[in-house]
């Protein structure tokens, strides 16, 4: 805090001024004065003690809408992440802002860039991510494929070419695509999970992985995803002035 000559003077005055201690205001601030006469400013402790938890974007929105006690101040909700928002108050006259609310998605754990075997990637591949064209074509060849299959796979260097089961005594050769495109679950379930690129690769002991190759593009649009829901459930107080999204 920045204070005027005549303040630091008038201060001077009563800390000479002080016995056994005193509470002073000026310019509607106020200072304790001690014995020995050291000033020292009183915050008061008038904000939240508690940030409120919550792991979906409706609870971001059903928090904010709520706050009537914040209803003549603004509040900053901000997209810190694919799956993190805080939303904060504004900044008091001692410098402070509120923390109010966070807000962290509950994702599954996914391994990628590491080697699982068939049942693994398989219960991976259906449990955590969404449905696409490339997800199922990798079902198709992990469900149906076989060790002598994977050692004898044609492998350009890019992609990888094996023989699967299509019927009961047929077989087929089938290329898997590479980049494949896919959409793990990695932000707020309330909005579009991003799709972006992956290598899939294959080795012996009918063992496969999955290597993020987007350079983390996705990030920025999960971000927007999660802006816009925001954007959409909040228009009002958006409009009124009283809420500002940011990413």
């Amino acid at each position: 805090m920045e204070m005027t000559t005549d303040t630091i003077n008038r201060l001077h005055e009563l800390s000479l001024e002080a016995g056994k201690g005193k509470v002073i205001k000026v310019e509607g601030r106020s200072f304790a004065i001690d014995g020995n006469g050291n000033v020292k400013l009183i915050v008061p402790q008038n904000l939240a003690d508690n940030t409120v938890d919550v792991t979906t974007l409706m609870g971001v929105v059903d928090l904010v809408k709520s706050m009537d006690e914040r209803k003549q101040q603004n509040m900053y909700v901000q997209v810190k992440s694919p799956n993190k928002v805080e939303v904060f108050g504004h900044l008091d006259g001692y410098g402070r802002r509120e923390r109010l609310i966070s807000a962290r998605a509950m994702m599954p754990e996914i391994y990628y860039g590491r080697f699982l075997d068939q049942e693994q990637m398989n219960i991976s591949l259906q449990s955590q991510f969404e449905e696409t064209n490339d997800r199922d074509i990798l079902l198709k060849v992990i469900g149906n494929l076989k060790e002598e299959a994977v050692r004898n796979a044609s492998d350009d260097g890019v992609s990888q070419a094996v023989t699967i089961k299509t019927g009961i005594a047929s077989v087929d050769s089938v290329k898997v695509p590479n980049p494949v495109s896919l959409a793990p679950y990695r932000t707020f379930n309330e909005v579009t999970q991003p799709t972006s690129n992956f290598v899939f690769r294959m080795r012996e002991g009918m063992q496969s992985a999955i290597f993020e190759a987007d350079g983390g593009a996705w990030k920025l649009e999960a971000m927007s995803n999660v802006k816009e829901y925001l954007t959409r459930n909040l228009d009002e107080e958006i409009n009124s002035g009283h809420v500002i999204v940011i990413a």
